[in-house]
């Protein structure tokens, strides 16, 4: 298939791009860069072999929407596309609300007109909101987020299942997945967060590189092992298969829209995480424990039995290899992308 991928700059989408590539696919990307680096499109050339054209503009624009469809053969979106920075769509919801809502409408109005008709999205656990069972399964259906960020992956959820339901030959994967962490093998891709990381993994990489002087732990008090924080953590080549798996079973999906949890079965604790970090790095790492966090749950991972069963995926890369590879990534790009 020739697949757009928007967002495709970004961390989970520039990982997909490779493994979409590398399963025999065609790519065309577009991302207007307001949390990526164009770089990006040669160091996946460069680890592909193959030219992978490039739209830089804001999907929210619909006339240049259309005319990228019209101009370039698609089969298939994967859309990444968005912001997704909780704190920061807190203070701005209606700036989150406007860009994720209305980037996914320019996306489907285009899809519409053209004929394009399989759509994998990038959802996120944070749908399940405070109250789901744990570990979270599909089927449950209170989906309720507690910021503006989750909410607009709960109401694009909600859009998409109406498009389904009156457009007949619509298939619709929601990968509903945890927390992302890693990077490609190479080191040549990985994590590039814009600002103070939001994020335990990109800001562990930043103190072991020496650009943050210590990591704060949000609470050791939390009814856990260790008291800490236990987390679902994936890594991002595995979430990238599964995008892979998704798109190719589209059309066997037991109904036009399929939810699916992408993430290992387990939690991780974040002192977990610092250990295995340390090992990787071969030192150990300054923290200090601070307050909790509002809003921050203690334990939740994921049940993936369905992506298992259904898409023949499963999450196969351990704690260590997240940390090693992420590693390998931080030290060889001790700040990023370089801009140019």
């Amino acid at each position: 298939m020739r697949v757009l991928v928007s967002g495709g700059a970004g961390y989970i989408g520039s990982h997909t791009v490779l493994s979409l590539l590398e399963a025999g696919h065609d790519v065309v990307v577009v991302d207007d860069f307001s949390n990526s680096k164009p770089t990006v499109q040669g160091r996946l050339e460069a680890l592909s072999g193959k030219h992978v054209p490039f739209h830089a503009f804001d999907l929210t624009n619909t006339e240049k929407t259309e005319q990228l469809f019209t101009h370039e053969q698609i089969d298939a979106v994967v859309h990444f596309a968005g912001f997704k920075a909780v704190g920061e769509s807190v203070s701005e919801p209606l700036r989150y609300y406007q860009n994720n809502l209305d980037a996914t409408f320019s996306l489907l109005r285009a899809m519409e007109r053209t004929g394009v008709t399989k759509f994998v999205f990038s959802s996120s656990a944070t749908v399940y909101g405070e109250h789901a069972p744990v570990p979270y399964q599909e089927e449950y259906e209170h989906l309720s987020a507690s910021s503006p960020y989750g909410q607009t992956k709960v109401v694009i959820e909600r859009v998409l299942a109406d498009v389904a339901a009156v457009h007949e030959g619509w298939r619709i994967a929601l990968l509903r997945y945890f927390n992302p962490v890693g990077a490609h093998p190479s080191g040549r891709i990985g994590e590039d967060p814009q600002g103070i990381p939001n994020n335990l993994m990109p800001f562990i990489a930043q103190v072991a590189v020496g650009r943050r002087e210590r990591l704060t732990v949000f609470g050791d008090d939390y009814p856990t092992a260790d008291g800490t924080c236990e987390r679902d953590y994936i890594h991002v080549m595995d979430l990238a298969e599964g995008h892979v798996a998704a798109l190719e079973h589209l059309e066997e999906l037991a109904e036009p829209v399929r939810a699916f949890n992408l993430g290992t079965g387990r939690g991780t604790s974040v002192l977990e995480m610092v250990h295995a970090f340390e090992r990787a790095a071969g030192r150990e790492l300054p923290y200090e424990v601070g307050p909790r966090r509002p809003g921050d749950l203690a334990a939740f991972w994921a049940d993936p039995a369905r992506a298992n069963t259904e898409l023949g995926w499963r999450a196969t890369r351990t704690i260590d290899e997240i940390c090693a590879d992420t590693w390998r990534w931080q030290s060889a790009n001790p700040r990023g992308y370089p801009d140019a």
